[in-house]
């Protein structure tokens, strides 16, 4: 029997703290019993540390959160992601296609006036890095005309120290060079021979020359 907020005895004590207490936890209905969450912060720590990805990326099955708030190891976690109960989400698609038309509009010199350069003219594009894929590119071509034979030891050793002096401004000028190279040296060498084959033919001709008036010679000495 409650008399001014008091309990009389033990029972009606008992009674008035049940009350009191279904009166301070009113927000404790079926609804919230139906919704209600296991925290599964430390599964999805676990989980994301097993799969290797964040935390952001771990999907539990929430129909079955009971099984899965029961693991608290690292092997427990790799059996309920192999049952499937808990699966790495995919990775968020983001779309390249304004981007692709961006740059095609950029390769057609849109969008590249003075109000959307940022920097000097050599910090956006270095004349270093342009002199050394110049340079890169002119050095792979003797090497590769050289293992072709198409130039020889000699010839890549003169234009390897050509292009790092800056005679060729691009890769065009330097085959103009070679082949004008090969068909000077073609030309010397073909002069060359012709002027062997006249020397030597000049040469037995003074020899037969020599032969005749030795033997004229003999000749006269012999009727003397």
């Amino acid at each position: 029997m409650l008399f001014d907020g008091v309990a009389t005895d033990p029972v009606d004590w008992k009674i008035w703290d049940i009350d009191n207490i279904i009166r301070g936890y009113w927000w404790l209905t079926d609804d919230f019993f139906l919704n209600y969450r296991v925290n599964l912060r430390t599964q999805k720590r676990l989980a994301s540390a097993v799969i290797g990805c964040g935390k952001r990326k771990i999907w539990l099955d929430p129909n079955e959160q009971s099984e899965i708030s029961n693991a608290n190891s690292r092997q427990t976690i790799r059996k309920l992601i192999s049952d499937g109960l808990i699966i790495r989400k995919p990775v968020t698609q983001h779309s390249r296609s304004r981007a692709r038309e961006l740059n095609l509009a950029r390769r057609e010199g849109r969008h590249r006036g003075y109000g959307k350069r940022k920097g000097t003219a050599d910090a956006r594009m270095p004349s270093q890095v342009l002199w050394m894929r110049r340079l890169r590119v002119l050095r792979r071509l003797l090497v590769k005309y050289r293992a072709s034979g198409k130039i020889d030891k000699h010839l890549y050793h003169e234009l390897y120290h050509s292009s790092k002096g800056n005679a060729f401004k691009h890769k065009r000028a330097l085959v103009e060079h070679i082949h004008r190279a090969k068909a000077e040296k073609a030309r010397e060498t073909a002069l060359q021979e012709e002027m062997d084959a006249k020397r030597a033919k000049n040469k037995a001709a003074r020899e037969r020359k020599q032969e005749r008036a030795a033997a004229k010679r003999n000749a006269l000495l012999a009727e003397e």
